[in-house]
């Protein structure tokens, strides 16, 4: 039996050892076959060294498993081994994570995903002549959070379309960040001044279940299906500066029934869970636009609460209106779920089923 690769000066097996090699694309690496690299870096300080290691070199055996790498920590001294490539990618990741939390921010387990992801796309350090150089994915700004960056490419071409376009139709499963980045980038249009108000809306639709008449003024009544807007939003900014904001106007929470016959001038309005809109609720929606204002419409298709037979206005208002001037339209897949890799799986079993269904459906 193979020894581990290293056993951490306090006597107790990190996380990398418990785990089964790692992989590549065609198997395990091995030292026979393909010509295999080394690189070395070198940190300056060790107490930021082991926050990008990780606990119990966590961060690290994740690294390992997505590039199908070997590494070994020394203290601030890092060897990685594997094909040339994947090791390139590894530095570099390990590089971005490092100036991360020398710039003073926090890491976790997605921020890791995220500059995985990053690296990958921005490819090897010795790219074909005929690509085009790769920039780094891009990012969002607020008082409370900081920098907050995309973590796969979908969202990268999500947060650029938010700053490009006055009107943005985000597709996709939960957990792709879809409504936290879009609440994120409303709250830095407001903080810089850009708009005005920050107006968040959502269809009053129960998702399976009749809970009858709610206790309450308006606000009560709609404060839970608002919920995760609310999350999203104190993400963001200081619970003081919500509260003032909802007493002054500035920030507005309301249902989507209670949108028609308005004019939202100098706003960014967020309409989420989408899919529950009907035709004729999107299309009141979509005219609320005035000037200086900018619109963000989210929504997953495959989750729609509406009675059998109902039309969404979401998917209709895509295959209506994408491809038209100043409209963007992003759609998250399985893969870029970033809220944990269980959910990912999950989606992802979801998607395979749905496939099979109409596969199934189509061969009849």
């Amino acid at each position: 039996m193979r020894p581990p690769d290293r056993v951490p000066s306090s006597g107790r097996r990190s996380i990398r050892d418990m785990q089964p090699p790692a992989l590549l694309p065609g198997g395990p690496i091995r030292d026979g076959g393909d010509p295999l690299s080394d690189v070395s870096l070198t940190f300056d300080d060790n107490r930021l060294t082991s926050l990008v290691l990780g606990q119990f070199d966590q961060n690290l055996a994740k690294i390992e498993r997505r590039l199908g790498v070997r590494a070994t920590a020394n203290g601030n001294h890092v060897v990685i081994k594997g094909p040339p490539d994947a090791c390139e990618q590894a530095r570099r990741v390990l590089e971005a994570l490092y100036a991360r939390v020398k710039g003073g921010a926090s890491l976790t387990l997605g921020d890791v995903d995220g500059a995985i992801e990053e690296g990958v796309l921005q490819g090897s350090l010795f790219p074909k002549q005929s690509e085009p150089e790769r920039s780094a994915f891009d990012e969002i700004r607020t008082r409370k959070r900081g920098s907050v960056k995309a973590r796969t490419a979908a969202q990268d071409i999500y947060m650029r379309a938010l700053k490009n376009h006055e009107l943005v139709f985000a597709e996709g499963p939960a957990g792709t960040g879809k409504t936290w980045l879009a609440v994120g980038h409303a709250v830095a249009l407001l903080e810089r001044g850009l708009v005005e108000r920050l107006i968040l809306s959502r269809p009053a639709v129960e998702a399976g279940e009749r809970l009858g008449f709610l206790p309450g003024d308006m606000k009560d009544k709609v404060d839970p299906y608002l919920r995760p807007v609310y999350d999203a939003l104190y993400d963001f900014m200081d619970a003081r500066m919500v509260e003032r904001g909802m007493l002054t106007g500035m920030i507005e929470i309301a249902p989507l029934a209670f949108m028609r016959g308005r004019t939202l001038t100098n706003a960014v309005v967020l309409l989420d869970e989408a899919q529950n809109a009907t035709a004729m609720q999107m299309k009141m929606f979509l005219t609320r636009l005035g000037e200086g204002s900018r619109m963000i419409i989210t929504g997953d298709p495959t989750q729609t609460d509406l009675p059998p037979g109902q039309k969404s206005g979401l998917s209709e208002a895509v295959r209506l209106l994408s491809g038209l001037e100043g409209i963007a339209h992003v759609t998250f897949r399985e893969g870029d779920v970033v809220r944990h890799d269980l959910v990912r799986r999950i989606v992802a079993a979801y998607e395979a089923a749905t496939r099979a269904q109409v596969e199934a459906g189509q061969g009849r």
